[in-house]
């Protein structure tokens, strides 16, 4: 039986599962658009396996991501937030995913945030290689403008970048990946 060949790999099953089931298959709607775009702000200095072991904590903590019910925190949630040892206690980026949903109601009026993001989705051939990965394009440089013009904060073009690998707008699984043609058949479906 031969191995599984993925684009990185942990120790830590749940990592592994994340990479096969999830990261790079498409995400259109707004909550899980909303949700990945958070997560990788809190990300930002941090590993990715901090976040996602800590996932179910920061769903419970903001409302299951449901844009309308985060945009209406205030400074008592903020405080509650920031007392909470299941997330990543960082007024800043505690702030910027309230301030994210404020702005994901307000693009609902304009451009909504998965016509928006979607807007950037990037085809072109498979990575050969990690070193073939990018931690910022030209296309994640423009949707972070419009992002920061709409509103949204700790939106930067790495982050914003590797919010569109995760949500399947770029599919950046390796060409040897063995998770590659189920997320390249994911994103036609899509």
């Amino acid at each position: 039986m031969s191995a599984v060949v993925r684009c990185w790999e942990s120790t830590d099953p749940s990592y592994n599962a994340y990479h096969d089931e999830e990261w790079g298959r498409p995400v259109r709607d707004e909550r899980g658009l909303y949700e990945r775009l958070s997560l990788e702000g809190f990300q930002s200095g941090l590993s990715w396996l901090t976040i996602l072991r800590k996932r179910e904590s920061f769903r419970a903590a903001f409302a299951g991501f449901d844009p309308e019910r985060v945009a209406e925190f205030g400074e008592a949630d903020v405080e509650r937030l920031l007392a909470d040892a299941g997330i990543v206690r960082h007024r800043g980026k505690i702030e910027a995913a309230i301030a994210n949903a404020r702005a994901t109601l307000a693009l609902r009026e304009t451009t909504p945030l998965p016509e928006l993001v979607w807007a950037y989705r990037a085809d072109g051939p498979a990575p050969r290689s990690r070193a073939d990965w990018q931690a910022v394009t030209n296309g994640s440089t423009a949707l972070s403008k419009e992002l920061r013009q709409a509103g949204f904060r700790f939106v930067g073009p790495t982050t914003v970048y590797a919010a569109m690998q995760a949500c399947g707008v770029v599919n950046d699984h390796l060409a040897t990946c063995h998770a590659r043609p189920a997320a390249e058949e994911a994103r036609v479906r899509a």
